[in-house]
This record gives structure tokens, sequence and C-alpha cells, in this order.
């Protein structure tokens, strides 16, 4: 039996389930002018997946389940198969609201296909993610909690789907996203769907976010999958940027199918675009007559940029933002920015505004004004030393009472606080004026590493609308910037000489970028170190990080340069007090930074912001690692 199968990966706007709706409308009448069977439409296709808390909305919920008739209705001589909220009006959630499940709707001629040998007339999510960005257990009631409730296992409702084809009968195994990643849990959804025979074809709807290479590692585990039932496997996944607030996701597509044997057969490409795929599914032969493709990995650089610029565009569109100031300094973060948005929202929308103090040097300066000339936007200089010493002496020249004594006081400035004096004049007071005044938005230029332990000023370097490289390592930024060049422009628009030089904010002459002194952070090192705090999925601690010190395994585990470490910590005293440092800044004042900071636009396995959640709690040391620290110290 052949079956000719379009998978709907399409855009989906979150909390719009009118523009869902009709998109999926129209691809409903395009897949049908095509002859297709059926159409395969993402987890959540209707209202959105990442919604915050506007899942708690009555009101919404009716209007999403009144979208999903007119869906169904649309179903004449075609299978729909799609996501929606389903609603229990008459039972409560753990929540005590109204009870809401992650639902997969069946569809075709006018009704809902399932509710034989299932309590519902359409499928529920089994395992619900409640890692990184997903909180799912707040809002929706899992196929195990429902097992539960009627004294069941999620076996005995885990069933196939049954549907009348050609004059035969097919058995769908319906799951949603985090049920094809059961090799964590107790309860394996298809494994338990396979057992109840007749199973002739997985389908796997999903709203997934774009991590690097979660792809590949996708294709790892739905093709093990396919193989071991011996069932071929279709994902459906969306395209489109969701937001829990703090983070903002990109969703990619790449929607997939796999043969029996757990070959890929089809593969949507580009990432990043909605589409109307067309498959034809020989199910008698399990999808083997359709020869198997290589599918690219997606774990290059080449697949940031796709990410970051998709997210870019998307987002400044949602939001409404078409014009957008950026403070570059001539250094690289700064210039990787402009490069972005000059691609994503057109050169003629940016405005890039030097703002030099005594300590910038001419070197930084020029390379600030050649990045603009080679992107072809408009520029500025617009000096800040006079203001800044302004405030230093109207601080300092101006007395405060002693509410007590009557007694006269002056305050004093010390040069580090002169440092943030002239970050937060940048921003808070330059760029947003003149974001104002140009009609738009400034950004926030911050890397990974910065955000990790604070290294930047509140209300100053922090401030933006959107953090978009915040989430990529130094040594990604940089990757970055020659992609851009060699791959993106194919021409040198960020200058080389920004490439070479010493990182700095250049807020002090210690910094001096033309004497070769820059920021308080090792790159080459200090990346890896921190990588280790936040993105492992057993994240490391000091502990741990002494424990392969002492063994002479650091580099190693880190992924850094062989004999680094010795080469910046000469001693343990000194490799102690480092890692102490940036330990005590990461879980202090950073936390405090980090919540206060903008939105970040997640490529990695753990974005800071919701992804990465967090308590100001202050920095911990474990018994072991007090211990660790006596011995390569010397002390008793």
């Amino acid at each position: 039996m052949k079956l000719k199968i379009a998978l709907g990966q399409m855009e989906i706007v979150p909390g719009r389930p009118d523009l869902n709706t009709r998109t999926m409308l129209e691809m409903i009448g395009q897949a049908r002018d095509a002859g297709a069977h059926m159409i395969i439409f993402p987890e959540m296709s209707i209202p959105g997946y990442l919604l915050g808390d506007t899942w708690e909305q009555r009101s919404f919920l009716r209007d999403c389940e009144e979208y999903g008739k007119e869906i169904i209705d649309a179903s004449a001589h075609l299978t729909v198969l799609f996501g929606n909220v389903g609603v229990d009006w008459e039972k409560k959630g753990d929540d005590g609201r109204v009870r809401k499940y992650n639902a997969f709707f069946i569809a075709r001629d006018g009704k809902l296909w399932g509710g034989e040998n299932f309590p519902y007339p359409f499928r529920i999510k089994t395992l619900q993610p409640n890692y990184r960005e997903f909180d799912d257990d707040r809002h929706f009631y899992s196929l195990r909690k429902l097992a539960q409730e009627l004294e069941k296992t999620p076996e005995d409702l885990l069933t196939p789907v049954y549907l009348p084809v050609h004059g035969k009968q097919v058995g769908l195994g319906c799951v949603l996203c985090e049920d094809g990643w059961a090799e964590d849990y107790f309860t394996k959804p298809m494994a338990a769907i396979q057992k109840r025979g007749g199973v002739n074809l997985f389908v796997n709807i999903s709203s997934s976010p774009f991590t690097l290479g979660k792809n590949s590692k996708r294709n790892r585990v739905f093709s093990k999958q396919a193989r071991e039932t011996g069932v071929p496997l279709i994902y459906v996944n969306n395209v489109g940027i969701q937001n829990n607030g703090k983070t903002v996701y990109t969703f990619d597509g790449s929607s997939t199918v796999y043969n029996k044997n757990g070959e890929v057969i089809y593969y949507s490409q580009p990432a990043f675009r909605q589409s109307l795929g067309m498959v034809e599914l020989d199910l008698a032969s399990g999808g083997t007559a359709s020869p198997p493709l290589e599918v690219p990995e997606d774990n290059d650089i080449g697949f940031i940029y796709r990410a970051l610029h998709y997210g870019i565009k998307k987002f400044t569109a949602a939001i409404g933002m078409k014009k957008v100031v950026i403070g570059i300094s001539g250094g690289i973060d700064s210039a990787v920015s402009a490069a972005m948005y000059a691609k994503a929202i057109g050169p003629e929308n940016l405005l890039l505004v030097n703002m030099p103090s005594r300590y910038n040097s001419q070197t930084t300066r020029n390379l600030a004004r050649q990045l603009a000339q080679n992107l072809n936007c408009s520029y500025t200089e617009l000096p800040i030393q006079d203001s800044v010493d302004y405030t230093i002496k109207q601080i300092e020249s101006t007395p405060v009472i002693n509410p007590v004594t009557g007694e006269e006081f002056y305050l004093k400035i010390t040069p580090f606080m002169s440092e943030n004096i002239q970050a937060r004049d940048r921003s808070a007071r330059i760029l947003a004026a003149v974001a104002a005044a140009f009609g738009g938005g400034f950004t926030c230029n911050a890397n990974k590493a910065e955000t990790t332990v604070g290294y930047s000023t509140l209300y100053g370097d922090q401030s933006g609308f959107l953090a978009a490289i915040a989430d990529l390592w130094k040594h990604q930024v940089y990757a970055l910037a020659r992609y851009l060049n060699d791959e993106v422009y194919r021409r040198e628009v960020i200058p080389r000489g920004i490439m070479d030089i010493v990182p700095s904010a250049e807020l002090s002459f210690e910094q001096a970028v033309d004497e070769g002194k820059g920021d308080p952070i090792a790159y080459p090192y200090h990346d890896y170190l921190f990588r280790s705090f936040v993105q492992w999925w057993d994240r490391a601690t000091p502990e741990d990080i002494l424990h392969w010190y002492d063994e002479g395994v650091l580099e190693e585990k880190l992924g850094c340069r062989p004999g680094l470490v010795k080469e910046l910590f000469p001693t343990p005293g000194e490799f102690i007090a480092d890692l102490e440092r940036w330990w005590n800044l990461y879980n202090g004042i950073g936390v405090a930074k980090r919540i206060q900071a903008p939105p970040i636009l997640a490529v990695s396995r753990r974005a800071f912001g919701f992804d990465h959640r967090e308590a100001q709690n202050g920095a911990y040391y474990t018994r072991r690692y007090r211990e660790l620290k006596k011995k390569l110290l010397g002390e008793n």
C-alpha cells in the first residue's frame, strides 16, 4: 500500500491560533490539490507551544477548540494529523484549573478517529519534559497521570489509531515530541504501542527548538527506534521563533522520514523554512523502496549563523523593531553583532555608534569606522569623556549630609567606579537616547563568557532589547566572524584588525590595546572552564575542576589546549585563586545581573534565562573541594 503524505512544516506563531489555522487550511488545500492521502502538522500547531501562563486563560482555550473544529471540518477525503490543546472541561488538572492535555488529533471526513480504544477522541502526550526550557507539568496532564487516575498502567492506554485506507486498515502509532526521546524514562511509548500489534506507521509531531547538534542526535535516536520496531517513522517539526520571556528559541523544522531500517528517506532542507513536503511511502516495504539519504551534521558554525540570522530576523519583526542602534567599540563582539543585524534587517536600518573616552585607542576608533563603511551602515562618533568627567565631578563635589550629626562629607569615585560610569553613560544615556531618536532599539553585544561571570555593567553594556550572541563563547564569536567574512559576505566586512586585536573593554589605561592589555578573562581557558559550569548536562563544580587539576587531566576534560593551565597559573595557589574568583562571580553578582539581562537568543544545549534556572544563593564549596584545596596548598 502506497500513501502520498504531506509534511506540513509550518511556521507557528505562538499565541495566534487564528494565524496558525489560516496557514494550516492553506496547506490542507495544497495537499488535497496534490493528491495527498494524509497531511501531518506539528505539535501544538494551532496554539503554539511556549505560551507561559496564557494556558490559564479559559477564553484562549475555547478559541483553540473552535479553530481545531475548523481543521476537523476541512478533512474531507483527507486524513489530517495535527497538534492542539485537548481540554476536558469536566475535570481539573493538578493546578486546580480546567484539565488540559498536549494532544494529537487525527481527523478525516469531518470527524475525529481513535476514540474507540482510548478515553478521548485524541491521543495525549505520555512523557512531558520538565527540564531546560520545558515546564509541561505546570499546565498539562500527561498520559502517565491519566493512567494512574484510571487505575491502569500507561501501557494499557498506549494504543494505535486504526484508519481504513484503500479498503485496508492502517495502524498509526501517534506520539508527541518527548515520547520519542524515551531512553531515560521507564515508560517507552513507541515500544508499548508496537506491542499492541498492527502498527504500520509511527508519526511523531514535535515542537522542538533548535539546539546545536540536536538534529544529529535525534537522527541517531529515531533511526534506532524505527529499526527496533521495524516500522517507518515520520517526524514533523515546525519553524518560527517562540520564547519564554528570558530566552528566545528558533525552530528549524528539519522534518524527517525514516524507513523501517532506520534509514532517512526524506529530509526537509534548508532548515528554518516553512515547507509542504511530499513523500510517497510504501507501507508494504516499510519505506525501503525509497533510496536512503545522507543527512548533514548540524554542529558547525554555519548552523549557528543560520539560527542567529533567522532568530534576529523573526524576533525584530515580531516585536515591530524596524531600526536598530549598535554601540561599536572596534572589538569583535560588537563587530559580529553589527554584521549579523546588517544581514538580517538591512544596513539601511542600522546606526552604528562609537563612544570613545580617553582610554579608547585611535586603533579601535579607526576599526569601528572601517566596519561601518564595510557594512554600508550609518555611523556616528559621540565622545563620552566630558560627560563622564562631569558625573564624577558632580558626585565628588556635592556634599552629603549626615542626618544625625548634621555634618557634611563627600563621596569618592574610585577608578573601578569610573569604569562603570563609562559603561552606563554609553548605554543608559547615549544609546538609549540615540535609539529613540533613530526610531528603534539598541542591542546588547555580550558573549556567553562575559554573561557567565557578570563581566559587564548593570544598566550599562548589559542593557538592550536582545542579546543575540550571548549564547556564544568567545571562540565561537571569532569563528562566526570568519564565517561572516568568508561565507556570508564573501569579503572582509569585519576588518582583520578587529580579529587580531586583544579583547579589551578599554575602560582604563590597564586595558590599553596598543600595549597588548585587555580583559581579565583568558578566553582560551575560561571559555572552556565556564562552559563546564553552565552547559554540560552533568555540570562541573570546583570539586570536579580541582580533582582533574590534581590528576593532571584538566585540559583533556575541559577540551582546551594542553599545557595552557600551567602557562596561565604556574602554582596551585594561583590556579585556585582564579577558580574561586570566577566561581564566586558566577554564583554571586553574575546571577543578579543575568536576572536583569535582556532576552538571549538560544543556540546551545543550555542558554541563560529560563533554560538555566538559578537562585541568588551565593557560592558553595563542597567538603571534598576544601580537602583537596588544603592538600594542594600544603596546609594541615
